[in-house]
């Protein structure tokens, strides 16, 4: 497939050793050196490698594209589009593709066929919506709290609205990170692309008593043990995993006739963000709760708050329906 130096100490212009897409374990071995060059996360090089393994080289193969141009790089790109493939997923494997070809020019004096390739612009507004006030207690209300699962899940739910964490951040989660700040409970968890424990968000007395209830549910575990663990035999007392909150999340919703792609469970953080915004919390304070790096992120949601709230469609309509017109007023 790709006409590369075997080996890393020869010169760009060193006669290459063909390593082709049949010959699977050297594709393999090459893949496995370019992830141990990479000081990025465990999560991030399995992305890396389904992105390279599972996508670029078979397109490569399907293409019978020996030695990648860059003209072949923006063809893969404009093949990803082609088949619909969302503009986050475009954008993560053409950022495997890049690093790579970085990588290759280093290492391997392959040329960077891939720099300066985009990926896909995102497209405005967020992917999944935010839940209303009244939906959001609709929602805590379907759960029953009557055995170690059904408490577990409406602990984690409860938790997840009321503190903006992510799926992630639920899982990753031990008993020994609910700690005493103060007067107040803290639980402190370890962030998106983080790799300590290093941030917090405040349990209040409604965040912080289901917790506890279905802690006791479960015999008062460890401090080391995970703060929401599986129920079922095969697995019992295991951490969950992210799909597993995810799937938890979406049966509720749609217990409660909430069945749309764009409420999942990533819907509760937005609601958490959405809902702290609208009940009068600065925006300063919002960005600490839901931990982004940027203000200008949780300004998004702010924005779309004034959008819908001072719609300039709802004075289009006034004057249709014969208001008088009040002129412009000043900026």
């Amino acid at each position: 497939m790709l006409n590369v130096p075997t080996e890393t100490n020869l010169a760009p212009c060193a006669q290459p050793q063909s390593v082709t897409i049949e010959d699977a374990p050297a594709l393999d071995s090459l893949i496995d050196r370019f992830l141990a060059a990479q000081d990025i996360a465990d999560s991030s090089k399995w992305t890396y490698r389904t992105s390279l393994a599972g996508s670029f080289f078979p397109w490569l193969l399907q293409s019978q594209i020996t030695n990648p141009r860059r003209e072949d790089i923006l063809a893969y790109k404009h093949t990803l589009q082609a088949k619909g493939c969302s503009a986050l997923t475009i954008s993560s494997y053409m950022t495997a593709v890049r690093r790579f070809f970085a990588w290759m020019e280093d290492a391997r004096g392959y040329p960077n066929v891939a720099r300066n390739v985009k990926g896909a612009k995102a497209p405005k507004g967020f992917r999944k919506d935010a839940l209303t006030r009244d939906q959001t207690l609709e929602l805590l209300a379907s759960v029953a709290r009557n055995d170690q699962e059904t408490k577990r899940n409406f602990s984690m739910l409860n938790l997840m609205v009321r503190t903006g964490l992510r799926t992630i951040e639920v899982i990753r989660s031990d008993v020994g990170d609910i700690r005493r700040q103060g007067d107040d409970m803290v639980l402190y968890v370890r962030g998106k692309g983080r790799d300590e424990k290093d941030d917090f968000v405040l349990l209040t007395k409604d965040t912080l008593v289901p917790l506890m209830e279905y802690l006791i549910e479960r015999g008062s575990p460890k401090e080391r043990e995970p703060l929401f663990s599986s129920c079922s035999r095969r697995n019992y007392g295991e951490r969950l995993t992210t799909s597993t909150v995810s799937r938890v999340a979406k049966s509720h919703l749609r217990e409660i006739n909430l069945d749309s792609p764009r409420l999942t469970a990533h819907s509760l953080r937005h609601t958490t963000i959405t809902l702290g915004l609208r009940a009068g919390a600065k925006p300063q304070d919002v960005q600490h709760m839901a931990r982004h790096s940027s203000l200008d992120t949780t300004m998004g949601y702010a924005h779309n708050i004034e959008r819908i709230d001072n719609a300039a469609e709802r004075w289009v309509d006034a004057i249709l329906k014969g208001e008088p017109e009040k002129g412009i007023p000043s900026p």
